[in-house]
């Protein structure tokens, strides 16, 4: 799927007057949204704290934040800075709550990574 949405994204990345830091952060989300998604799939195979409903929640709510951010930016909506911060903040809270989870998983790590990732590209559209 990443790769379908990595190709979605940078088929798009000179259409308009997109700048590079929104297709930056129209990439960010993509990868984001990609790996929330995953990484839903894997704490449901792990069980425990991992499918915790809250935890599994903060995943979707991130997955779809992303999606929606990026589809803001993709047709250049005068409203894509609100939603870019909306998703900065979402982007936070998932990746605090993989950070949560423990050292030792190398899935929690990569999607705090591409949350925090996502935060700093989103947080930098919000307040252009």
């Amino acid at each position: 799927m990443s790769t379908n949405m990595a190709s979605h994204a940078g088929s798009h990345s000179g259409a308009g007057n997109m700048s590079s830091d929104m297709q930056k952060c129209t990439e960010e989300c993509f990868n984001c949204h990609s790996v929330c998604l995953a990484t839903v799939q894997h704490c449901l195979q792990m069980g425990g704290k991992h499918a915790s409903p809250e935890h599994i929640r903060t995943l979707l709510d991130c997955a779809l934040s992303c999606q929606t951010s990026a589809n803001f930016m993709l047709h250049n909506s005068p409203f894509h800075a609100r939603y870019c911060g909306l998703c900065a903040e979402v982007c936070a809270a998932c990746a605090q709550s993989c950070e949560q989870m423990g050292d030792g998983d190398a899935q929690m790590q990569a999607c705090a990574a591409a949350c925090r990732r996502c935060e700093e590209s989103c947080r930098r559209m919000a307040n252009m």
